[in-house]
């Protein structure tokens, strides 16, 4: 006899969810709406066109506090955390001892003045695991200070600044990657949020860190807006894929290094040998070893591709040379609904990862064309200022 699986956890907007008549699925050990009435399609379309909010309270949400807060993160990412000025925010890499991916993640440096707190937003199905890695390598340097009691807001698409601005019109002074403290008027109250100008869609949008207790009163006023309409786990995959984006899970995993993801933008020069700090951080000599582009260089790369007959491609499809050859596996794919074309992230020999290159996808048997395209599949529309 088995033990039955644990029951699902609610994040604060599972009620209303429900209301607004959620298809609900499990996801990261959480009940989430995978769409709602409109469907995928239209939720995908109209985050393009006006602005989606979707729910992301399933990520884990932490604060590293203390004066050395800065240099002994930076001891775990090979990101520049010490140099980021305060309110900005990078995307970076948590990496094990094989410079393999434990989980890709988002900090700011949020009140360095204060003595130094760094927020960092992780990924659902990995925070138990990233904060007891966190805490174990460098609790004895700073306050590793989980937040469950906060809820994850994000709020993406061409008119998500004018929606979010009705509520504080000063968060339009944010750019991209950069945030602060705002008190947004939500009817008869005002919540205190943190708001980065950042998201997952490659639109211009938000991401609005809450406590739970206000989580449903912010989502009601941002919906009450006529360009606001929620938008399930479904279409978010999508718009993330064609942005080019990686999913933990599909496309990253602890075996694949940042160059075989061609991750290497997030590795700043400062990270990298003659930097100021170079190394320095977990798997350091394989990562940057493979970055150098020698002869450790990584055998395989992701890359973007185009089905060439109109037939989706999913993962994880096993991937061919015109000739039969094994080339790689598709990690991520599906129709895009903002060019009606299939597309998909895949792992190839790296020898094939020029684009142009011709490759086929075993589907149901049969081969289906594909070629290696330069990402995103759709360009990101982020406000720069």
């Amino acid at each position: 006899m088995t033990d039955a699986p644990p029951p699902l956890l609610h994040t604060p907007l599972h009620d209303l969810h429900l209301e607004l008549g959620a298809r609900m699925v499990a996801f990261a050990g959480y009940a989430m709406p995978v769409q709602y009435p409109a469907g995928v399609l239209a939720e995908h379309l109209h985050t393009r066109q006006a602005a989606g909010l979707f729910d992301v309270s399933h990520m884990g949400q932490l604060r590293l506090v203390g004066p050395e807060a800065a240099a002994a993160f930076e001891s775990l990412v090979p990101a520049d955390v010490i140099d980021l000025p305060s309110g900005g925010q990078r995307y970076g890499l948590l990496l094990n001892d094989q410079g393999g991916i434990l989980d890709d993640l988002m900090f700011v440096n949020r009140d360095r003045a204060h003595g130094g707190d760094l927020f960092v937003v992780v990924n659902g199905a990995c925070k138990a695991a990233d904060l007891a890695h966190i805490q174990a390598r460098i609790g004895s340097r700073c306050a590793v200070i989980p937040c469950p009691e906060r809820a994850l807001l994000a709020l993406q698409g061409p008119q998500a600044a004018t929606a979010l601005a009705s509520l504080a019109p000063e968060v339009g002074r944010l750019v991209f990657m950069s945030g602060a403290t705002f008190l947004l008027a939500c009817g008869a109250r005002t919540v205190e949020a943190f708001i980065t100008r950042s998201g997952y869609t490659g639109e211009d949008g938000f991401e609005i860190s809450v406590l739970a207790d206000d989580a449903t009163l912010l989502a009601r006023a941002l919906l009450a807006h006529p360009a606001v309409k929620p938008i399930g786990l479904g279409a978010r995959n999508s718009l993330r894929l064609e942005a080019g984006l990686c999913l933990y899970g599909n496309d990253l995993d602890t075996g694949t290094t940042p160059a075989e993801a061609q991750l290497g933008w997030a590795i700043q020069k400062v990270r990298r040998p003659g930097g100021a700090r170079a190394g320095g951080f977990p798997g350091a000599d394989r990562v940057l070893a493979q970055l150098a582009g020698d002869a450790q260089a990584p055998a395989r790369r992701r890359v973007g591709l185009h089905a060439l007959e109109r037939i989706p491609v999913r993962e994880p499809a096993a991937l061919q040379t015109p000739a039969g050859e094994p080339a790689g596996t598709v990690t991520s794919g599906l129709l895009g609904p903002s060019i009606n074309q299939p597309i998909a992230m895949a792992y190839v020999r790296a020898d094939l990862a020029t684009p142009g290159q011709r490759l086929q996808a075993i589907v149901r048997g049969k081969p289906v064309p594909m070629e290696v395209v330069t990402m995103p599949f759709v360009p990101h529309r982020y406000h720069r200022g």
